[in-house]
Parts: C-alpha cells; structure tokens; sequence
C-alpha cells in the first residue's frame, strides 16, 4: 500500500485486474467517487464539501446550493426536456399559459439557495410556486415563494390543486408539499407591500402582447398562427389546447390578449415599467428570471425575447446575464405554410436572465 505524508491515496487501492481503477468495488466500500476516480477527502480545503453522490460543493457559493458536477451541468444553455402532465395538471390546464412546476423548480435550484424567498408577479395558476415547494423534496431545499395574480379564478386553482395534490401525496406516503403565499390582486398595487432587497429570485412568465386576435372563429377547432410559440398546438404540459367552446376558452383568451395594450409598444412600455419597479424588491446579489416566447404573426417573425430585454435594460436597473432555451422535444409539429411559405413550428421558450446592475455594469 503506498503512502503519501501518513495518508494513502485511495485512488491505489482498488483496480481491477487489468491494474485499472474499480469504481464499482470502491463504491462497495462506500467511498467518495467521482468522475472515476476516488475522492481524497483529506484534500479538499477547509470551504470545501463533499456531498455523497453530489460532488464537492464549495461554501463560498452565493449563487445556489449546487456542487461544482451540478453547476457545470446547470450551465448548459439549452434545457432540452418535455415535463410530462403533473401535480394536477388537468386542474390547472385551464390557464393557456402555465409553465411546468418542475421547470420552475430546475430555475429556482439554479438561481436562489434553500430558504431564500422567489416572488412571481404574474402567477397564474402557480407554476412557480409549487416549484419552490417541489424544491424541499425533489431539491436542494424548500424556498419560500410570494404569487400576485389578479384573476381570482386562478389563485383559487392553484389552492384547490395544491389541497388536491397534497391528498394523492398523503395516500402514496409521500410528504405534503408546502402551501405559499399567493395574494389576488393587481401586481403594481402588490409590489408596493414588498420590502425593498428581499427578493432573492423574481421568476415569471410575463403576459404576451396579442398572442391571439381579438376577433376568434368560433365553434372550430383551428391553428392559431399567432401563438406558435406558447399556445399552438400542445400547451407548456405537452397536453392538447382546449377548443374555443371547452371550459376555459374565454378566460384564456382574456389571459393572452389581456385587453390592455393597443401595441406592441404598449407592451413594451408596460413591462419594462413594471420591471423597473419590480427590481427594488430584488436583493443586490439576486436575480431577475424571466420565460418570454418569440411569435409570428401577421407573416412577420415577433422577436419578442430580444425586444423585451432591451426595453426592460433601457429602464430598470437590470443587466441581462444570460438567455437559456426550453426546448420541449415531445410537443406535436404542425405544417404550417406548406408547400408555398416556411412558417416556424416552435418548440420553445426564451428565458432571459438578468441580474440588478451594479456600478461596473454601467462601464
């Protein structure tokens, strides 16, 4: 056996019988490996930490509770899974736009720390936070999460499907997952009852300008060439659109045109307002995550992600940091165009990531 300073390395001790290292008899013995090779715990410095199974995580990490194995596969800029239906789903389906709560719990683990508080200011039907309550049991650990949704049929959607979920949990032995803090009301009114930096994550999936035509054709199934990027098709579930007759078909439709914006400018002007005042409620060291999908409409291609980040970096004190991709192999392609114009069939969302601008930034 050999020896290095009083301690062997671990490394040596197991190969198999070519002389190459064992992974299989080292984990046998319940030591560290990774990579395919043994950890030398006995190096890792003082902020170091190695989690079983996880990697090393350094404590020196205000980012995230992730390891440096985790964090290097959380950079990747594509998030290429298609979540399948969950955490009554059926319920909240009803709402056209709602985002996977897994989804927002892959977010949540990359962009806050266990414990920290995530407010959505466009809740919905509560995608965002029961993916801060998934995060306590399928995470790193429970965020707490403050919802403003001013559509009082989606808050109560979102407590009935919470209430409807914790009672399959229980039946199945599984813990309940944590109820947060969803207020009804107007997100400009809300904002102001929130504590300046005490946000650590502001994630959302804003309301679109015009996703839809005001005037729709009724009693008919059809494809809507003005959504391809968020309501064509399947919704963000991979579960078939409702037809314009089924529940639903009228809220949706007020949720996606909203009846406030006249332009596209409008909306613009609207959000990056909205942002500038939301960013007081964000910590120095937080971030701003935002879901904002492109569109074609009018045969023209709407590149909204690009058009709203400038609007919301022209007047908020934010800096875009990254933009990632949700790309959902399992949604359904449709022929749009054919065989005379190339119209896109999308398959994803945009995710803008901003954090508050500092003094450096500016320069």
């Amino acid at each position: 056996m050999a020896d290095d300073g009083g301690r062997h390395r671990q490394s040596r001790l197991f190969t198999d019988d070519d002389g190459g290292f064992d992974a299989e008899r080292a984990r046998e013995e319940s030591l560290p490996v990774e990579d395919g090779e043994v950890i030398d715990t006995d190096e890792l410095a003082d902020h170091q930490t190695y989690l079983e199974g996880r990697g090393i995580y350094d404590e020196r990490n205000r980012v995230n509770d992730l390891t440096g194995k985790e964090w290097k596969y959380a950079t990747k800029s594509v998030i290429a899974e298609g979540y399948p239906p969950a955490l009554q789903h059926d319920l909240r389906g009803e709402h056209g736009g709602q985002k996977p709560p897994r989804l927002c719990a892959e977010l949540i683990g990359r962009f806050s720390k266990a414990g920290d508080t995530v407010l959505d200011p466009f809740a919905g039907v509560g995608g965002t936070l029961l993916g801060a309550s998934v995060c306590e049991h399928e995470g790193t650990g429970l965020r707490e999460a403050i919802g403003f949704e001013r559509t009082r049929r989606w808050v109560e959607i979102y407590e009935t499907a919470l209430v409807r979920e914790n009672e399959e949990r229980r039946e199945r032995g599984d813990p309940p997952l944590a109820e947060q803090d969803m207020r009804h009301g107007d997100c400009a009114d809300l904002i102001e009852e929130v504590p300046d930096d005490s946000i650590d994550l502001l994630l959302t999936d804003v309301p679109y300008w015009h996703m839809d035509e005001l005037e729709q054709t009724r009693n008919e199934r059809r494809t809507r060439e003005s959504s391809l990027g968020s309501f064509g098709g399947r919704d963000a579930d991979g579960v078939d659109d409702e037809s314009d007759d089924e529940p639903g078909a009228e809220s949706r439709r007020e949720w996606e045109t909203d009846g406030e914006w006249e332009t596209k400018a409008d909306w613009l002007d609207d959000m990056a307002t909205k942002f500038d005042r939301f960013t007081d409620a964000v910590a120095p060291d937080g971030h701003v995550v935002v879901f904002i999908g492109d569109m074609y409409r009018d045969q023209s291609y709407e590149f909204l992600s690009a058009e709203l980040a400038q609007a919301i970096e022209a007047a908020a004190p934010l800096t875009l940091a990254a933009t990632l991709i949700w790309y959902d192999p399992t949604k359904d392609l449709h022929v749009y165009g054919y065989p005379f114009s190339f119209v896109p069939s999308m398959v994803h969302q945009n995710v803008l990531v901003f954090r508050p601008a500092d003094d450096s930034d500016a320069n």
